[in-house]
């Protein structure tokens, strides 16, 4: 038994405790090294800022957004502060905040650690983005072949090589396709019923998925849908009485729930032996904290923290809007996107994925 009878035994065990820390620190840092980048593709729920550079009206580069980060800074990121792939590239041990690849400041050394092409409103349907004219899925493909030859000015092919299959890629996409593209626009339904449409998306994704493994891609994490009736947006526009009778709208997220079952199957076909196809549930984890929100500290679970909360999104969602006073409080921030707790909050609830892709 160890007693604190004299100043150097109180220094010893400053000492193990160090030393024990010190350890466990290194074996942490010897698991994040097997992953060299972040790199991630798709739409507003991974776009830190991409719209910023593109002609189109879907941003979100102005207060309130950004209300969290330091100097309430609007960065471009649909949300009030931090998205999911900030927590996954800060637990990597990468960086604190992924960029946004459309920057034109970026240095080598930021890039080196990965970025995202991802671009807020985009799609797997080609359909998708030209509604508000951002950047396609395959576009951010063809983004990402360029940033290989700028790295490989650098590293050399080889070197490019190796670093690509040690990183892990993020795709976060399809929610636009539905919510936007097929129940609002009405152009697919005249030709796909819902579940058509499904596989047709699906197609589109087994392409980009191809040309990205071809790409050199090892390492993927691929989003699955939210549960899209509980978009505070689909419930404003499929309630008798959105102001007074506002619950989840079953029927929009039972097409995710068909959707995310088929996706995964899809997935697990594509894995090959050299490759770790890991699917991030979303669905499950949200739902949760929408049922279980009195026990997660959540009072409002069915409207954004901005403005009235029952439809504003990007411009709608402005400097002139009235905000909540506790984000933290809200599932959602606007009338679509969730708030930084809840990206935290997807984040743990799939850790242990990421640890799979790390150690894939």
């Amino acid at each position: 038994m160890i007693t604190f009878g004299s100043t150097q035994s109180f220094v010893s065990i400053v000492h193990i405790f160090m030393l024990i820390l010190l350890c466990f620190m290194a074996k942490s840092e010897a698991s994040n090294s097997k992953v060299s980048a972040v790199y991630v593709f798709g739409d507003s729920t991974v776009d830190p800022g991409n719209n910023n550079y593109v002609n189109t009206p879907f941003k979100s580069d102005f207060p309130p957004y950004g209300r969290d980060f330091p100097n309430q800074s609007p960065t471009g990121r649909f949300t009030n502060g931090k998205l999911g792939i900030d927590f996954i590239a800060s637990y990597l041990g990468l960086k604190e905040l992924v960029p946004p690849y459309l920057d034109p400041n970026l240095s080598d050394e930021e890039v080196m650690t990965g970025v995202s092409f991802a671009s807020a409103g985009s799609g797997f349907d080609p359909l998708t983005p030209t509604l508000t004219n951002v950047v396609p899925i395959s576009k951010q493909l063809e983004y990402f072949k360029q940033y290989k030859n700028r790295l490989e000015n650098k590293l050399g092919k080889q070197e490019t090589e190796n670093h690509i299959n040690k990183a892990i890629f993020i795709i976060s996409a399809g929610t636009n396709d539905f919510v936007v593209n097929y129940f609002m626009v009405p152009i697919r339904r005249r030709s796909y019923n819902v579940a058509a449409y499904g596989h047709f998306l699906l197609k589109h994704v087994k392409v980009f998925m191809q040309n990205l493994l071809t790409e050199g891609a090892r390492k993927i994490g691929f989003v699955g849908l939210p549960p899209l009736g509980c978009l505070p947006i689909m419930i404003t526009l499929n309630s008798n009485n959105a102001f007074l009778e506002r619950s989840c709208v079953d029927k929009y997220s039972a097409v995710a729930r068909d959707h995310n079952m088929v996706l995964q199957h899809e997935l697990f076909l594509m894995q090959l032996n050299s490759t770790k196809i890991s699917y991030i549930d979303i669905y499950g984890p949200l739902v949760n904290m929408i049922q279980g929100h009195a026990n997660l500290g959540f009072d409002e679970v069915d409207r954004g923290c901005c403005g009235s909360g029952l439809i504003e999104a990007t411009f709608m969602c402005n400097r002139n809007s009235h905000v909540c006073s506790d984000p933290s409080k809200y599932v959602f921030w606007d009338s679509i996107h969730p708030t930084e707790k809840v990206y935290h909050n997807l984040f743990v609830a799939n850790r242990h994925l990421i640890d799979a892709l790390i150690n894939g």
